[in-house]
This record gives structure tokens, C-alpha cells and sequence, in this order.
């Protein structure tokens, strides 16, 4: 999903997560209304992250919360290795015991999303999961989500605003302005046209983006 601020991304996916009910028309999360859907088989990385970075906590804890849906307190040998488990997918197991306070901004998305990733997830819905991530902790990440659509069928729902990031890993983009403004493979609606339509310009300022009608 890519367009300007404001364009009602973050609306579409509180729909979907099932925060929010559609004032027209329907939405169905696997088959099914969001509010219908076992919360386990969603996962959910927000471009916000509203825990305290002080709180005095650590990256194997903050996984485990994941599973159980509240503050693991205590671990237990088998909850360690279970949280270990999901760092282990995200290339994170180093960081089980580092504290959230010394986690650089790609450190705390990965384990954000060894987070969601532990429970196996049949959809995984991300916003903006490249902020404050370097470009090579960006390329890591990317490649991350792939080897997860692969190995397990996975399906990601991307908020971006990184037009490179949609155009090269994204089977289906959807560009939005308050309104649908195109759907469909990026090579075919990915146009300056379109884009233009929706951010008022086309050419990314940030990532050197070129015309793909050029």
C-alpha cells in the first residue's frame, strides 16, 4: 500500500486488523469479517512503537509477550526456547538478552517482528517497516519477509512509502488518495501517471527513484 500522508493507509489497516468497521462496502481478513478472525493467525508490526524504550526489559521477553498475549513475568526453560525460536527466524538470537534501551531502530523491528513471526501467521501486516532502518538493515529485512512468504505461505500487507521497496518486492501494489487509484502488478500501474494522481509528483526524492515509464 503506497501513498502520500493522509491517503487513508493507516485507516485500511485498522480495518483489517479489525479496529475499525467499514463505513461502506465489506472487508474480509482469510475468508472471513476481521473481528471473526483467531487473533494468532495476524501479525501486526506497527511504524510506532508505543512501549517505553526505558522500560527496564529485555528483546527475549518482549517476543515471548507475543505468544502469550500479556507480560511474560517469569520464563520458564521452554518459553525461553520457544522465544528463542522466533529471534532465531529473524537472524536475532544475539539480541535475546540485550535490553529494548540498547536496541538500534533495525534491532527493535527485528525483534518486533520475531514477535509476530513466532506464531506462525497467515497474513502479516506491516507499516512502514523500513523506518529508522539503515539501507542494508532495509535489504535484510526485505529478504527476511520473502524467505518467510516462502517457506511458510505467508502473505505480507506493506504500508511503504518507499516506492523502490513496492516496485521490487511487492506481487500486487495498491496505490491510494482517499480513493483507489490503482491495483494490480507494480510494473503495470506503477506509472508516473498514476503516481503523479496520487502524491501530486512522480520520482521518489529520497531513494533515487526513476520514472518506470522511462
Amino acid at each position: 500500500m503506497v501513498g502520500p500522508n493522509g491517503s487513508g493507509k493507516s485507516t485500511l489497516v485498522r480495518t483489517l486488523l479489525g479496529l475499525l468497521q467499514p463505513s461502506d462496502g465489506r472487508v474480509r481478513v482469510l475468508g472471513k469479517p476481521p473481528r471473526q478472525v483467531n487473533p494468532d493467525l495476524i501479525g501486526y508490526v506497527p511504524q510506532i512503537k508505543t512501549l517505553d524504550r526505558t522500560f527496564p526489559a529485555l528483546a527475549v521477553e518482549l517476543v515471548l509477550a507475543g505468544l502469550r498475549h500479556r507480560w511474560p513475568w517469569r520464563l520458564s526453560t521452554a518459553d525461553r526456547e520457544r522465544a528463542m525460536e522466533g529471534l532465531s527466524l529473524v537472524g536475532a538470537s544475539h539480541l535475546a538478552d540485550r535490553p529494548l534501551a540498547q536496541l538500534s531502530g533495525g534491532e527493535l523491528q527485528r525483534v518486533y517482528l520475531a514477535r509476530c513471526l513466532i506464531r506462525r501467521p497467515s497474513l502479516l501486516v506491516l507499516d512502514e517497516p523500513a523506518t529508522g532502518v539503515d539501507p542494508r538493515g532495509a535489504a535484510d529485512l526485505y529478504e527476511l519477509l520473502e524467505r518467510h512468504q516462502q517457506e511458510h505461505d505467508g502473505t505480507v500487507a506493506m504500508v511503504t512509502h518507499d516506492w523502490e521497496a513496492a516496485r521490487y518486492h511487492a506481487s500486487h501494489v495498491l496505490v491510494l488518495n482517499c480513493t483507489q487509484i490503482a491495483f494490480g502488478h507494480p510494473p503495470e500501474i506503477m506509472t508516473d501517471e498514476r503516481l503523479s494522481a496520487a502524491f501530486g509528483h512522480a520520482g521518489h526524492p529520497h531513494s533515487g527513484f526513476q520514472s518506470l515509464d522511462a
